[in-house]
């Protein structure tokens, strides 16, 4: 009976072997009128763990993920509170010069294909100006194109400002949640003292420097 219950097991450690890993319980094998217990162990390879993507960010990432998506959420996120209205006065400044650039763009284009379409019945919002009217002839017209160019610029200055101001808060969400966890503690000292530094164009001569040293005070 002995033998027959060591073949069992070792036909099922085979099986076992070669059998593809899945998720398996213990079952009761039984031969005869003995039965043998096999513990199934799971791993976590045989089992696909469904988590959440940002669960394995830390929170440098989670930071810029949120300043990205929402302006100042990465602040808000870090705890720094006050730099939220920041980001938002910030934003608004920038909103504003955008649009004032723009409408004074759209107006000044409007008037110059007005001005040169030929059409003598349609008459822009500066045929009586001083400067830019339509008995200032060509010249007239020349200085319409200028301002026409000169807001369509600041209108693109201002976008790309824009992006810079939005990409700036995102490093700096990432960066302060870095400098969250960095040690500033009365543990950690700062020595700065002189030093003669070698010039490396000059062999055998030095010219004066500062030396600085981060260290930990031994208690």
């Amino acid at each position: 009976m002995r033998l027959k219950v060591g073949t069992v097991i070792w036909l099922l450690g085979l099986v076992l072997y070669f059998a593809p890993i899945a998720p398996l319980q213990a079952q009761v094998m039984t031969v005869g009128p003995d039965s043998v217990l096999v513990q199934a162990v799971v791993t976590d390879s045989a089992v696909e763990r469904k988590s959440f993507f940002l669960e394995n960010w830390d929170n440098p990432a989670k930071a810029a993920l949120f300043s990205a998506v929402v302006p100042g959420a990465g602040q808000f996120y870090n705890k720094a509170y006050w730099k939220v209205p920041i980001v938002y006065a910030t934003a608004g400044v920038l909103t504003f010069f955008y649009i004032d650039n723009n409408n004074k763009f759209q107006e000044y284009n409007l008037a110059y294909y007005q001005r040169i379409d030929g059409d003598p019945t349609t008459v822009d919002k500066f045929a009586n100006h001083s400067v830019l009217g339509t008995d200032q002839g060509d010249r007239a017209v020349s200085n319409i194109k200028y301002r026409r160019d000169f807001w369509r610029r600041n209108r693109d200055l201002t976008i790309i400002l824009s992006v810079a101001a939005w990409g700036l808060q995102v490093a700096e969400a990432y960066v302060h949640a870095h400098l969250k966890d960095f040690d500033v503690s009365d543990e950690l000292a700062l020595r700065m003292q002189p030093s003669l530094v070698p010039i490396q164009s000059h062999p055998g001569s030095i010219t004066p420097g500062v030396t600085l040293t981060l260290y930990t005070r031994s208690k």
